[in-house]
């Protein structure tokens, strides 16, 4: 059987038919034989976190982040003693209201700042993968269990004076009760190599027992901290709860050290000499301090830093006697 011969007519048409679709569909698109001009790359500007604000250095230096290879990612704030002193400023003024929020509100808030991450998990991926040299992969393993180490932390809040508080058998007719407090403001190192885990790992637990923090970010990788800070500050944090600075981290942490009005330091992220030189600068006014040790922030958390930066304290009261039997209540 052969094939009947073609209309030259109506293959002429045809192709008429699907140039002028392909025309209108090109002009639809934008697309009308002329090149597409290029956009302009929008490069985010990283700021500082403090009080609730998002401020340049008062200094106005910046520093250039780079991947483990090389390759520039972002200008970083560099922080200044100024800018250290204005977090604590900031930092003590939400500390009346934020110690004295109860435990179960605290819990409510980190556990939105959980499903805030979450809504923004593939930001957090990038950076981390950019800033640590990690495979996405490995990067979503790391904020993952960031996002987990909130809600783990947002369940300690109303259960931890449950453990480390209670009643105290002493000789003789008195109630004594043992209850933990806050110590105060205190400065954290994060980590320098776990960027936004290690991160989490010792911010969560400061600001779960009611204290309020200066957070000097890890100074090679700061980008998952300045990001965390844009999370905090739509996720119900008070202002101040928690201040966020990049730059030097021994320039920073120096003048943090020996301040008067913080009242506890986590070394984290400093190396055996800093340490040892903050360790003094902070003993000036009785500062709590603990020191670096090797940590696995991937293994789940105890409750050590938790009782890290609490303070105990004891009230005494008689019980009284009622008639002349002797009872007591």
């Amino acid at each position: 059987m052969s094939d009947k011969p073609k209309n030259p007519k109506n293959t002429k048409n045809t192709e008429k038919a699907a140039q002028a679709a392909q025309a209108a569909q090109a002009e639809k698109n934008g697309q009308t034989g002329q090149a597409e001009p290029q956009r302009l790359s929008v490069f985010k500007t990283y700021k500082l976190y403090v009080g609730g604000k998002f401020p340049r250095s008062e200094s106005g230096r910046v520093y250039e982040v780079t991947d483990p290879r090389g390759k520039w990612l972002a200008n970083a704030p560099r922080s200044s003693r100024k800018d250290a002193r204005d977090a604590v400023v900031a930092a003590r003024k939400a500390f009346g209201g934020w110690s004295g929020a109860t435990a179960y509100n605290r819990g409510q808030v980190l556990y939105r700042v959980a499903e805030m991450l979450e809504g923004r998990k593939g930001q957090f991926v990038q950076e981390v993968a950019d800033a640590e040299g990690l495979s996405k992969a490995k990067a979503a393993e790391q904020v993952e269990a960031a996002i987990d180490r909130w809600v783990w932390y947002a369940g300690w809040t109303d259960k931890i004076a449950q453990v480390v508080g209670g009643a105290n058998p002493v000789a003789g007719p008195y109630f004594n009760l043992s209850s933990p407090e806050p110590t105060g403001v205190v400065t954290v190192l994060a980590p320098q190599e776990s960027s936004f885990l290690g991160l989490v790992s010792v911010l969560a637990p400061v600001i779960a027992t009611g204290n309020t923090a200066v957070v000097i970010a890890s100074e090679k990788s700061p980008l998952p901290a300045l990001s965390l800070g844009e999370v905090l500050a739509t996720s119900d944090v008070p202002g101040g709860v928690v201040n966020i600075l990049t730059g030097g981290t021994a320039e920073i942490a120096a003048p943090l050290a020996a301040h008067q009005d913080v009242n506890a330091i986590d070394l984290a992220g400093a190396d055996e000499a800093l340490a040892k030189e903050l360790e003094i600068a902070a003993a000036d006014n009785l500062k709590r301090v603990v020191r670096p040790q090797p940590v696995d922030y991937s293994a789940t958390p105890g409750t050590d830093r938790l009782t890290a930066f609490l303070e105990t304290k004891t009230v005494w009261h008689p019980t009284g006697a009622l008639g002349a039997s002797g009872s007591s209540y």
